[in-house]
């Protein structure tokens, strides 16, 4: 449903300050209710664990951890998503002390060094990682446990002769004994919402990556606030796809579902998203773009393959015509087999992490697959700013967040500026980096780095990052990520990135595409040798370019052979520089003359 008649209508919610707030009043609730669904076998149905009993093992853990020693400690947590990594998060968090959240495909001289430089003294690891962790123990002498997120049938023998570690089931046995003797050090642990509850480090190498520190406020208010503009159906299931490491995933899926009394099913791969949706019933997933852009090219080539394009585009422009986007009966009848990839129960897809091309929005609305945008920044933890799940613009990534103030600054005369923002979710301050805190926040207003406008009705758009912005001789600028949209248009192309690069004759820079295209779908179209495929690309290019004015158009194409590298949440790596490699380039066709 997207009506405006709903728009600025807010649903209600229990006022939250902390965390230990936010799960004490969830778990008294909706104690028989399922807080998560996993598989720890693909060929078994998922198990569940109830509120209830999350919350008996997440005292149970933090009791024996605060017996331990660990009372005010850094702790960090690594692994695959599972409801142990959540056990792990909320348990430290609740009355322990800060936990420090690692990505876990970094490689392990940058795993060292997030640890030592967050004074981590103990890690929660995954059967997986405790391996990668074993090493690395040497380099780091204040870490005294790691406990193992083992699995049933996990074999960890070979760790366990070492004192330093234990599995997470000898953690919960512990803390339940020490329970049982009436200790409620944990239980009872005072918490203020100005209190350090998180420290995650941004994207970047070793050297760039950034200690965001949130306190209990940040996130629990940007939970609330959220709340108050989208809503789980009551006892609704929600498919947990991407890095819980990530705060989009941990702060949209895992708290604001506890949160709602949802469901986390955990997600047993990317390859499995589609066939766990509709297996466990769920109704609600957060992705990034790449994500569904990937099911929407796939219904198209399905229905190109099928010979139904030309039905699916009729369709699509009627329904758009009607707005049969809220007739969803109508909807599902007109795009059954579309509807059949997630199943009887979905209420709604939320994209963020990335821009998205809102014609993808667009359509899958047009056909009853009700779908919106959100934005934000793990400065803000995360929302800034989105879409209300029944009212909002498929273009925008929504209103300002109840409570966050937007502004836009350093205008251009289009009106385009950089983002900032101030709420209760702006971050404490980076961990030990008063310089950078200081940059990044002025007067309490947090600068996104972010450009973007709003519209007459308060919707934010969001154009570009300030520091991709390429800046000519001239004094234009170009926003790579507007022309990037233009270029994905095409068929051929599946992942670009556009950038300016020096000219030694001209002093200036030069708009470049860098690209990676879909090779299969160029030689199914009869194009087989590199200069056919070039020649394709360039013609798809002079499209993208006519559609821009002269001064933001593609001067360069460059041609990848492999797909371009990206972090855990599937954004390509833009300052990766084994991204900038290329297979031949325009000037392999061309004679050296430019395009």
């Amino acid at each position: 449903m997207n009506k405006k008649k709903y728009e600025n209508q807010l649903y209600e919610g229990n006022y939250v300050e902390t965390l230990k707030e936010l799960v004490d009043a969830s778990a008294q609730k909706f104690p028989d209710r399922a807080a998560y669904m996993y598989k720890d076998d693909h060929k078994e149905p998922f198990k569940s664990m109830t509120y209830a009993e999350f919350k008996e093992e997440q005292d149970a853990i933090g009791t024996a951890l605060v017996a331990r020693g660990f009372k005010g400690s850094k702790i960090a947590v690594i692994g695959d998503n599972s409801h142990r990594w959540a056990l792990s998060y909320y348990s430290v968090v609740c009355g322990v002390g800060v936990i420090v959240p690692i990505d876990r495909n970094l490689e392990k001289g940058e795993i060292t060094n997030l640890l030592e430089r967050a004074d981590v003294e103990a890690v929660f690891a995954s059967t997986k990682l405790t391996a990668t962790a074993l090493p690395l123990l040497k380099d780091l002498p204040l870490i005294k446990k790691v406990i193992i997120m083992a699995a049933p049938g996990d074999d960890v023998s070979e760790f366990l002769t070492d004192d330093r570690f234990m599995t997470m089931d000898q953690l919960v046995a512990e803390g339940r004994e020490i329970v049982a003797q009436g200790n409620r050090d944990y239980i009872d642990a005072e918490i203020h919402a100005e209190d350090l509850s998180t420290i995650l480090f941004t994207s970047g190498t070793t050297g760039l990556a950034k200690g965001v520190m949130l306190s209990h406020r940040n996130l629990s208010q940007n939970v609330f606030n959220m709340s108050k503009y989208v809503r789980i159906p009551d006892g609704g299931r929600v498919l947990d796809v991407l890095p819980m490491h990530h705060v989009y995933e941990m702060t949209c899926t895992v708290m604001t579902s506890f949160y709602q009394g949802a469901t986390v099913v955990i997600c047993e791969g990317l390859k499995y998203i589609q066939q766990n949706f509709v297996e466990a019933e769920c109704n609600i997933m957060l992705g990034v773009p790449l994500i569904y852009e990937n099911i929407y090219r796939k219904i198209w080539s399905k229905a190109e393959k099928s010979g139904n394009a030309d039905k699916l585009r009729r369709a699509l422009s009627m329904s758009m015509k009607l707005d049969l986007r809220n007739n969803r009966l109508v909807a599902k009848r007109l795009f059954k087999a579309v509807h059949d990839i997630f199943g009887e129960s979905l209420y709604i897809l939320i994209a963020g992490g990335a821009a998205i091309d809102p014609n993808v929005i667009s359509e899958f609305e047009a056909m009853g697959l009700p779908m919106m945008q959100g934005y934000g920044m793990t400065e803000n933890s995360p929302i800034i700013a989105v879409n209300q799940d029944r009212y909002g613009k498929a273009a925008s990534v929504g209103k300002p967040m109840p409570g966050t103030e937007v502004r836009i600054v350093d205008k251009d005369d289009s009106g385009i500026g950089e983002v900032i923002c101030k709420g209760p979710s702006v971050m404490m301050g980076y961990y030990k980096d008063a310089e950078n805190t200081a940059k990044t926040i002025k007067d309490g207003w947090l600068y996104t780095g972010d450009y973007g406008y709003l519209d007459e009705d308060g919707f934010l758009y969001i154009t570009g990052r300030k520091k991709n912005v390429i800046v000519t001789k001239g004094g234009k600028n170009i926003f790579p990520e507007e022309v990037e949209y233009y270029l994905l248009l095409s068929e051929y192309i599946n992942e670009v990135i556009v950038y300016g690069k020096h000219e030694e004759v001209k002093d200036d820079l030069i708009c470049t595409a860098i690209m990676y295209p879909d090779y299969k779908a160029l030689e199914n179209a009869g194009y087989k040798t590199d200069e056919e495929k070039y020649r394709k690309l360039k013609e798809d290019v002079d499209e993208a370019n006519s559609k821009m004015p002269p001064f933001k158009r593609v001067k360069r194409i460059e041609i990848r052979e492999d797909d371009f590298i990206k972090t855990t949440t599937l954004k390509i790596k833009r300052f990766e520089e084994e991204n900038y490699e290329y297979k031949f380039d325009d000037r392999d066709f061309a004679k050296g003359r430019r395009l």
